[in-house]
């Protein structure tokens, strides 16, 4: 049974609010430190905070496949799970650097609860991995309220003062290449062809003993279609004979394509009525195949029948197929690869709430997204927002919500409009708004920039982990700038 921590200290083990942590350094690491430290010295705060990482266990499928205890060896405690993954976002770390910082960083060792000599326990890169994953945005966004709570406290905040928020989404990228359907294509094909190749090595068959050779063959087409360009002369000679080139390579790379799906079906068939592999087993190549056969149709209707393929129907990457193709018009961004993620920060600088938005919009979680945030923070009165947030209705449901609420109209403004947003309490708070690029900012520089976790649920953890990560930040450099002013 996994504890959240040893109660009872090793032979020199330092009790972690006995650490030193230097108060001049200007570096990450000693703010998130601070903040980590005041979780588990304050004990109401450290007991509630402890409740929750208790249900950070791993899971095991049991025989009729439901989730049972996990039986065996202890594994890594919840708060050195929670120290370390809030390293990882804070410092915009990978796995790597963490798992040298665990072994050889003192001050991070002392917080992990590990004596200064005589302790020579070491931390392995998979277990790093597999315990961060243990961790669920559902949990995590619980954890970030008691770290908001205790940060309001230690601001000296009055329990009965409303809470001010902006409101502002900006895009978290994915962990993929720039997507055209001849690369995607190629991408379902050489994973097509390995998993062939290496289900039918596992069963003793020797038909894909020529797949690299056969993958060379098809990267060669592949490349002879990037390096050609649609002739920009006059001459209409010479521009439909450079398109019939285009098109004849096309046709060359689509026939080989078409012909190693055909085999790779028939292996497929052979291996699970003839070899007796399970269906489970197959998924992925059924998988790699339908997404062959969607761009080998795409390719052929844009190409060389001249369609244009509708949005809805295209894919932007074949292992991380939440990735949305989002443009928002900014100057020198003309495209980003990645999801939408709308986060709440108040004039304290914490950060309450966030959202990930898939396959939404600014104006369509403008509502549920404050009212989520007024049942964690009841306190919240007033909102900030830009234009993006904008429809009647918002405007008609966020004033029943809220006592103010900062939300320009698009397009011609009535006299109602005009009057309403010449208020000096609306001036004052929209003049305020832009404090929220500076929390984006900030989360990018920390790890939000883009996520290598991969999947949805991958992605989701990772945002709500830097959000915690941030919020912890920001308590200690309170606590550091506190007990400056003091000294």
């Amino acid at each position: 049974m996994r504890t959240v921590i040893q109660p009872q200290l090793k032979l020199g083990e330092t009790n972690i609010a006995a650490i030193v942590i230097d108060p001049k350094s200007r570096d990450d690491i000693p703010q998130l430190l601070r903040g980590l430290q005041y979780i588990y010295t304050e004990p109401a705060l450290r007991e509630r905070v402890f409740t929750i990482l208790e249900e950070v266990l791993p899971e095991r499928v049991g025989a009729q496949g439901k989730a049972c205890a996990t039986t065996g060896r202890p594994g890594m405690e919840q708060w050195k799970i929670l120290v370390l993954g809030v390293l990882r976002l804070g410092l915009n770390a990978d796995y790597d650097r963490i798992q040298e910082l665990a072994n050889q960083h003192a001050t991070i060792r002392q917080m992990l609860g590990h004596s200064d000599w005589l302790d020579e326990n070491r931390y392995e890169l998979q277990t790093i991995k597999d315990n961060l994953r243990l961790f669920t945005p559902e949990i995590l966004d619980r954890i970030n309220q008691e770290v908001v709570h205790a940060g309001h406290q230690t601001l000296k905040k009055n329990p009965e003062e409303s809470l001010k928020a902006r409101c502002d989404s900006f895009v978290v990228k994915t962990d993929v290449h720039f997507p055209t359907d001849i690369n995607l294509l190629w991408d379902a094909l050489r994973k097509a062809v390995q998993g062939c190749a290496e289900l039918c090595a596992s069963s003793g068959l020797t038909e894909w003993r020529q797949s690299a050779y056969l993958l060379r063959s098809l990267k060669k087409d592949y490349r002879v279609i990037q390096k050609l360009r649609h002739s920009t002369s006059q001459d209409e000679a010479k521009r439909e004979a450079k398109q019939t080139q285009i098109n004849e390579a096309y046709q060359t790379y689509l026939g080989q394509a078409e012909r190693l799906v055909q085999r790779a079906r028939a292996t497929r068939g052979a291996l699970h009525s003839a070899q007796g592999v399970p269906a489970q087993d197959l998924t992925d190549l059924d998988t790699y195949l339908s997404h062959a056969d969607r761009q080998i149709d795409q390719i052929r209707r844009r190409v060389l029948l001249g369609e244009s393929i509708p949005h809805a129907e295209k894919v932007f990457s074949l292992f991380q197929p939440h990735t949305e193709w989002i443009s928002k018009g900014k100057a020198g961004v003309p495209v980003e690869l990645g999801l939408r993620v709308c986060v709440v920060e108040d004039h304290y600088r914490f950060i309450l709430h966030h959202q990930v938005m898939e396959k939404t919009t600014d104006d369509q979680i403008a509502v549920p997204l404050i009212k989520q945030t007024q049942a964690r923070f009841t306190a919240l009165d007033a909102v900030s927002m830009d234009k993006g947030f904008h429809s009647p209705s918002n405007q008609a449901q966020l004033k029943e919500l809220l006592k103010t609420v900062v939300l320009p109209k698009k397009g011609r403004r009535s006299e109602a409009d005009k009057a309403h947003e010449s208020a000096p309490e609306f001036i004052r708070l929209r003049r305020q708004h832009s404090a929220v690029e500076s929390a984006i900012n900030a989360l990018g520089v920390h790890g939000l920039d883009q996520c290598p976790d991969h999947g949805i649920d991958g992605f989701k953890r990772y945002v709500a982990l830097a959000i915690v990560a941030r919020n912890i930040q920001r308590l200690g450099a309170v606590l550091r700038e506190q007990a400056q002013q003091q000294a």
